[in-house]
């Protein structure tokens, strides 16, 4: 069994971990290639190569963004972007040891606060006997369906959207600071940016939202934006994709709701709806309506957008 280890080279908490991860590595005596990123994409390239050239595990030490990164090199994008994705190798499997700013994936399989040293059992576990489960992904097209992706935990628009290019910005100072905090500060710069645009969205062919919104969310796992359970009910195993829409909103009634969104209590508000279904299309009319798209922490192009759900298509250790 070939393995290779991603670092996210730009995560100053990855490499702090990384020391005792190498250290029960070579302890239990696991090859392995070690590669840090240099730039944005720069997982997905090396995970692609790895894989075409017999790597049958994928480790990511980091968080969300690089994870998302990683699963996209599992698979190889169709000229015809109307057809799925094909992936490289489909009983090589991905894991995280989560190191990262809000580690909302790992969340998801571990509860609200994801630890390291869980993470590295399973690895090792796995790389002994291979136990991976096959979970489903998001296949997304942005810029109006011209731009592929992949997306294993949630998508953003709206004001998550334009939090998480915050986050992104944040410089080294903010970088101190636990994720839920840097998230919690971005959104609040949002908030006092944001005006609601026109939005249609429409799940498995039916019109499920059209108007004035202030947050739309498609959503495979159950954390986002730094521990918000943003679908409760979501599952990374069912072959469904949870759409949440949010409108009507004022400053104040979104503060409220970012107040109880950690325990799912936002589903509660009458302004806040959900939808089930395999694919989402959502729409602007206008160009200065585009709305930054943010999938696993990252910024994916600009609505319109369409996901689709690909049922069991990545072997995750977990």
């Amino acid at each position: 069994m070939q393995t290779l280890i991603i670092i996210n080279n730009s995560a100053a908490k990855a490499k702090r971990v990384w020391p005792l991860i190498e250290q029960q590595l070579n302890d239990a005596g696991i090859p392995f290639e070690r590669y840090e990123t240099k730039a944005a994409g720069d997982a997905s390239i090396k995970a692609r190569n790895a894989l075409h050239s017999g790597t049958t595990t994928v480790a990511v030490v980091g968080g969300d963004g690089t994870l998302s990164e990683a699963a996209e090199g599992f698979f190889e994008f169709n000229n015809d972007l109307a057809q799925p994705p094909r992936p490289i190798n489909p009983d090589a499997a991905l894991a995280i040891l989560p190191a990262g700013t809000g580690d909302d994936f790992a969340r998801g399989m571990q509860g609200k606060r994801a630890t390291l040293s869980p993470s590295i059992e399973l690895l090792l576990s796995h790389l002994r006997e291979p136990n991976a489960m096959a979970i489903d992904v998001l296949y997304g097209r942005s810029d109006a369906y011209q731009t592929p992706f992949i997306c294993l935990n949630a998508s953003t628009m709206g004001i998550g959207g334009e939090t998480a290019r915050r986050v992104l910005a944040q410089g080294s100072f903010m970088r101190r600071f636990s994720g839920e905090f840097r998230f919690a500060f971005a959104a609040v710069g949002a908030l006092g940016a944001w005006r609601e645009r026109r939005v249609s969205v429409v799940v498995d062919g039916r019109e499920f939202f059209d108007g004035p919104m202030n947050l739309t969310a498609v959503a495979n796992g159950l954390y986002a934006g730094g521990g918000m359970m943003l679908s409760p009910a979501a599952s990374i195993e069912d072959g469904l994709l949870d759409v949440l829409t949010a409108s009507g909103l004022t400053r104040l009634g979104i503060v409220r709701e970012l107040a109880r969104i950690h325990n799912g209590g936002h589903l509660r508000n009458p302004k806040v709806k959900l939808e089930r279904g395999r694919l989402v299309r959502i729409e602007t009319f206008m160009a200065h309506d585009a709305m930054p798209i943010e999938a696993d922490g990252n910024l994916r192009g600009v609505t319109p957008v369409q996901f689709e759900v690909l049922p069991r298509a990545l072997k995750f250790v977990m």
